[in-house]
């Protein structure tokens, strides 16, 4: 079965589109037998859409398809697989094929691997690997996890500062096939010091009599092995680097982190912070791939807080009982003001806890972005209240709509300042800034909005 350029394959409009016709049609050549239709299907599409196509596919076919690619193929395609579907096809597999797989993977994305399985299971694997992967994969293992050291790779290339341009040219020719990228070389010394950089552009452009020393940059941004994965997406995005070289603690050259690796890192960084902030526990589980019990026994945690605290503003409304008697229309703007502070707080909220997390701000302006968004909650406060004293004025009597308009103005001010204030205190006590999340920040704003909206009705209809 040829591809040609008239092949739906080749018609998909979009790359979803494109996946899910790989998909359904490998399923459907592997339903039928068809397994060379179902092979040439497989030639022109890129690695990662395989990969997305058979973890698609019922968990009895995914072992058929990835045997029909070829050796250098499959080892790719297991790369991009997601660990569910790696430990299935690693079950299927022969030892030997496992071995064969496993071995050529780059250490980074093996370690990755071995961090999902159980311990049990890991040793046993680590025993089949040739001896010159195991110590790769043990070297990566020893580091703390969301660490530079835990996702470096220590395939690289690096040369000696003596060497002549013609000289690297050979020694790299002689690495090229086990380094993750030849882009850019890293310069050492006999202990492994790093000295400095230089890129494949730089060598190119050379003088062949000219040493490596002449050409290399000198100043070299690197990360230690125990620096933080996001401080090191951080690092690769301000300098615009393709890979940034980490050392040790003696400054040697002990590996590199690529950009594609960081990637990774910015997604599980950015997914991790979305849950967070919506009150969801996730741990480092797939959250659609995770038991239902433990998603249910994870989220309940946050909500039984949320239950607890809002018992404070139950507390409230029956303190002020006999006023909502009095003025039973009091009680109908209630869920508009709580609804409404609410949202300006989580908007306040997600804003600065966005801009900590991305180092876009910085605790030193703390005063200066509070005072901006408590103007801000006052413009919008006015601009909110203003229509909501109209409306709530044809529906009633002024001094309700009075009260209602002003308790707006009060609480968006509060929300705002709540809103931004609270991250940066959670940030100053070493906490982790999302954990002051909208539904809490909600909750705060819930309970002190009642109380300011029913004080400001006493004070205005004078009862």
């Amino acid at each position: 079965m040829t591809q040609s350029s008239s092949s739906p394959i080749n018609q998909a409009t979009s790359r979803d589109e494109l996946r899910e016709l790989v998909r359904s049609q490998l399923e459907m050549l592997l339903r039928q037998g068809n397994y060379e239709g179902a092979k040439s299907l497989l030639v022109p599409v890129q690695s990662p859409d395989i990969a997305e196509a058979i973890a698609g596919l019922p968990e009895a076919l995914q072992g058929i398809a990835f045997r029909l690619l070829s050796k250098g193929r499959s080892i790719e395609v297991f790369e991009y697989l997601d660990t569910d579907t790696q430990e299935n096809l690693l079950a299927e597999f022969k030892r030997q094929e496992f071995r064969e797989i496993v071995d050529k993977m780059s250490p980074d994305d093996r370690a990755r691997l071995f961090d999902e399985l159980p311990a049990t299971v890991v040793t046993r694997l680590l025993d089949q690997l040739s001896s010159e992967e195991r110590r790769a994969t043990a070297l990566l293992l020893g580091y703390k996890p969301g660490t530079a050291g835990r996702i470096m790779t220590p395939e690289y290339i690096a040369l000696k500062q003596d060497l002549t341009i013609e000289q690297a040219f050979q020694q790299i020719r002689r690495q090229a096939h086990i380094a993750e990228t030849i882009y850019h070389l890293y310069v050492t010394e006999a202990d492994r010091r790093l000295l400095g950089i230089l890129s494949l552009r730089d060598l190119v452009t050379a003088q062949p009599e000219q040493s490596i020393e002449d050409i290399m940059t000198r100043e070299v941004v690197s990360v230690h092995t125990d620096t933080d994965q996001e401080e090191v997406a951080q690092i690769i995005q301000r300098y615009d680097f393709i890979t940034v070289p980490v050392v040790d603690t003696e400054e040697r050259l002990v590996g590199i982190v690529t950009v594609d690796d960081i990637l990774d890192v910015v997604q599980a960084e950015t997914t991790e912070d979305i849950y967070t902030l919506g009150g969801v526990e996730t741990g480092d589980d797939n959250y659609f791939q995770t038991n239902l019990l433990t998603v249910a026994r994870r989220r309940v945690v946050w909500l039984f807080v949320l239950l607890i605290t809002n018992t404070g503003t139950i507390a409230v409304i029956q303190s002020q009982e006999g006023l909502i008697e009095q003025v039973v229309a009091l009680a109908a703007f209630l869920p508009l003001l709580i609804d409404t502070g609410g949202n300006v707080g989580a908007q306040s909220s997600t804003v600065v806890i966005r801009g900590l997390n991305t180092d876009e701000i910085e605790m030193r302006n703390a005063a200066k972005i509070i005072r901006r968004e408590a103007i801000t909650g006052t413009f919008l406060g006015l601009m909110l209240g203003i229509v909501v004293t109209l409306w709530a004025y044809l529906q009633g009597e002024l001094g309700v709509a009075i009260a209602v308009g002003v308790s707006l103005l009060a609480i968006s001010m509060l929300a705002s300042v709540a809103g931004t204030a609270l991250p940066f205190l959670f940030k100053a006590l070493k906490f982790d800034p999302a954990l002051m999340s909208a539904p809490f920040i909600t909750t705060i704003v819930d309970v002190l909005g009642v109380l300011i909206y029913l004080h400001i009705a006493r004070m205005i209809l004078g009862l």
